[in-house]
């Protein structure tokens, strides 16, 4: 067996390597898979207590996030497309679409 401790330690160190990929990184899809990686740290925190308190409510709320990453994926990369298309750059400081 392994201690929750462990998956408990993962998951922190997953949602810190998203952190630092939301904050230092430039790229919206770097940008995207770093908030996915985020919520797949809080999924994996959800699943190990879940485990631990022997409930099955972490499994549903994962399954939730779950849905609501791939939408937020779907919709994200709409977007960026239809960024990219209509201002030829994908650097996040460059687009300032409340503008115009």
């Amino acid at each position: 067996m392994i201690p929750e401790v462990w998956y408990t330690g993962l998951s922190a160190v997953l949602f810190s390597i998203g952190v630092v990929g939301v904050v230092v990184r430039r790229n919206p899809l770097v940008i995207f898979m770093s908030i996915e990686l985020m919520l797949n740290a809080v999924n994996l925190s959800f699943i190990a207590f879940s485990y631990q308190l022997k409930q099955v409510d972490g499994h549903l709320f994962t399954f939730f996030v779950m849905v609501v990453a791939a939408a937020e994926a779907a919709v994200g990369l709409a977007i960026i497309l239809t960024v990219y298309k209509n201002r030829n750059t994908l650097d996040v400081d460059d687009v300032n679409s409340m503008k115009n």
